[in-house]
């Protein structure tokens, strides 16, 4: 089993050592190992994609060969976990501002974005947060954080604050506006694995 890291930008060291948390408090193994250049994601069991500034990691991902390689990881129903910029670059569409700076959006989910939603004046703020799949409230890091507009049928919503959708999930790709990787809560990464190991 192996579980790769888009390590462009972002909190790349922070998901590796949630992983490797997450794995052994179910007493599993794996290879956890961080992805910065093409031929690497084909050899990959689960794919996880951090936050970082959604317009240089789009740009990156497409030059350094990487993006079509997630696409082909999505077609084959590996497991793939997008956190903040990681959400907005898995949208089929976004708002007026991602138009604006020709974002480059992967589209492996039918989800419309919002690239900065809740305001400079909220830059970084936690919350309790119900999530569906979970069994109690989940303490949420939003830092600058992106909100889902719109989700199509297929997409399952799984947490809201005041009507902005902050956690979907469309068949194998699980899509967050905050950051897992910086609470010591490993329930999403438990749920994320879940999906490898299950």
């Amino acid at each position: 089993m192996r579980i790769g890291v888009i390590a462009i930008q972002g909190d790349v060291s922070e998901h590796v050592e949630s992983v490797e948390k997450a794995l052994a408090e179910r007493g599993e193994t794996a290879e956890v190992v961080t992805i910065k250049h093409k031929g690497i994601v084909p050899t990959c069991d689960g794919l996880v994609f951090p936050g970082g500034e959604s317009t240089t990691l789009g740009r990156l991902i497409l030059r350094e060969g990487i993006a079509e390689e997630i696409k082909e990881a999505k077609e084959k129903g590996i497991p793939i976990l997008g956190t903040c910029a990681g959400l907005i670059l898995l949208a089929t569409r976004g708002d007026s501002q991602v138009e604006k700076t020709h974002q480059y959006l992967l589209g492996l989910m039918d989800i419309k974005v919002n690239r900065n939603s809740f305001g400079r004046q909220f830059q970084s703020f936690e919350v309790d947060l119900d999530v569906s799949v979970l069994d109690s409230p989940y303490n949420a890091v939003f830092i600058r954080a992106p909100a889902i507009l719109e989700a199509g049928v297929d997409v399952n919503v799984l947490a809201s604050i005041d009507e902005k959708i902050v956690a979907a999930e469309q068949d194998n790709v699980l899509a967050l506006a905050f950051h897992p990787e910086l609470t010591e809560d490993m329930r999403i990464h438990q749920y994320f694995l879940d999906k490898l190991f299950n």
